[in-house]
């Protein structure tokens, strides 16, 4: 059974509008989208067997709505036993069959055994003498079969049982629930020589591996994670890429439930194995600041460096920001621009801070050193570290050197003043001028 609020989700974005002919898609973080397919169906009265083609391949039958007035669904059968040469092959044993060879042969007789794999192997055929050939399906140009087998079809279909009180056309509103749709967001951000401003860019990365094609469809993003009872399974298939490049919003974006909704504002067509890109919103210049942390659970010989900047309307953001991938590029003194590097952010909401770890440094050096340890008692001990960072800069910087301990602990001696940011977690700020060294002394008891 689906979770309760997946269901609400639906039940919810299916009511959102007015039923019109065309196809609507709502795309999760998660490889899932919500189709909502309006067509006009003919339907005969009384009772009758109705065909709805082109879904997708990976839909879930089980969350199938169906909505047309006066027709009833009595039952419901999802087809993807798609047609394919090995297929034929496995539906004709027993059956006669023609073997045309590249040279022109002709074999016709009833075939015994399909092969492993169409490329390759080979098959046996009795003739209508009694003999049996066996031939390489390497040499065979074309295999003729009298007609496509019962039960074999060339599109993933819904096969439905239905009750019509009256015949004619029909308004019918299907939704459904299907894997191999997905998207993330891209942004990327180039920064100015001294990293104080930045240019951010957005992107809309939507994947399509469901197996179904979706024209001039009105396209919903979800940002958030939706509980699911049972999660669909990991796909992975290659895809074409089909960049859209815009300077104008194309995404409104709107609180939904506990997650964020993103509406693109015009009709877009999402072919089968493609990636498609959309900007999210227009590009923006934003106030960055950068920061130099050395954590050395994270790297016990390298001080981090991080972009960090506020997602406020008044440094020309203020949107919820989705989860994405952050890809760093920095001006240099000719102006080209050189990638420094990638993060990956969480949802961001508006107001927040957004920290992206871009790298290491090159021209700090650090060295951590267990000085000293003590066991004042038989559940109190005492630990004596030193931190050196020597700054090869030719400015001067500030750094954020950060610890971590567990259980009862407390700092009883620094020679720099301290931050507690957490149960386990502490910070010290430690200035280091150009070509100098700075040594940051700390003792911590724990019971």
């Amino acid at each position: 059974m689906k979770a309760p609020v997946l269901l609400l989700l639906i039940l919810a974005l299916a009511c959102t509008a007015a039923a019109e002919v065309g196809v609507s898609l709502t795309v999760y973080n998660q490889n899932l989208a919500l189709v909502r397919d309006t067509r006009l169906m003919d339907f005969k009265s009384g009772r009758g067997e109705v065909l709805f083609r082109d879904v997708s391949g990976q839909i879930d039958a089980t969350s199938v709505h169906f909505v047309a007035s006066g027709v009833e669904m009595l039952e419901q059968n999802f087809d993807y036993d798609l047609v394919s040469p090995d297929k034929l092959l496995q539906k004709y044993v027993d059956q006669d069959i023609e073997i045309v060879s590249k040279s022109g042969d002709i074999a016709r007789g009833t075939l015994l055994s399909s092969a492993q794999g169409f490329s390759g192997g080979q098959i046996l055929v009795r003739q209508n003498d009694g003999s049996v050939r066996s031939i390489l399906l390497e040499n065979a140009a074309e295999i003729r079969y009298p007609n496509l087998p019962e039960g074999l079809i060339t599109r993933p279909t819904l096969r439905w049982l239905i009750n019509s009180n009256a015949a004619g056309k029909k308004e019918a509103e299907v939704s459904y629930l299907t894997g191999g749709l997905s998207w993330q967001a891209d942004y990327v951000l180039v920064s100015n020589e001294a990293s104080t401003k930045a240019d951010l860019s957005a992107w809309v990365t939507l994947e399509n591996s469901s197996g179904a094609s979706y024209k001039d469809a009105k396209l919903k993003l979800i940002a958030g994670e939706v509980h699911r009872a049972q999660a669909p399974g990991p796909y992975a298939r290659g895809m074409d890429v089909m960049m859209e490049k815009a300077a104008a919003p194309q995404f409104a974006e709107q609180a939904f439930f506990e997650y964020h909704l993103y509406t693109l504002q015009r009709p877009t067509t999402i072919l089968d194995r493609q990636t498609k890109q959309v900007s999210l919103f227009p590009n923006t210049t934003i106030n960055t600041a950068k920061l130099y942390e050395y954590d050395w659970q994270r790297k016990s010989d390298r001080v981090g460096v991080s972009l960090e900047f506020e997602n406020r309307e008044s440094n020309g953001l203020g949107m919820a920001l989705p989860a994405g991938r952050v890809r760093v590029y920095q001006k240099g003194p000719d102006g080209s621009e050189e990638f420094v590097g990638e993060d990956r952010v969480e949802h961001t909401p508006k107001n927040e801070k957004v920290r992206v770890q871009v790298g290491e440094v090159f021209d700090i050096a650090v060295e951590r050193n267990q000085l000293d340890y003590r066991q004042i008692a038989r559940r109190v001990s005492e630990t004596d570290y030193e931190v050196k960072l020597r700054n090869h800069k030719t400015e001067t910087v500030e750094i954020v050197v950060v610890d971590h301990f567990w259980g009862d602990w407390e700092i009883i001696r620094s020679s720099l003043d301290y931050k507690k940011v957490s149960a386990t977690k502490v910070e010290f700020k430690v200035r280091v001028e150009p070509e100098q060294e700075a040594v940051l002394t700390y003792t911590v008891r724990t019971r």
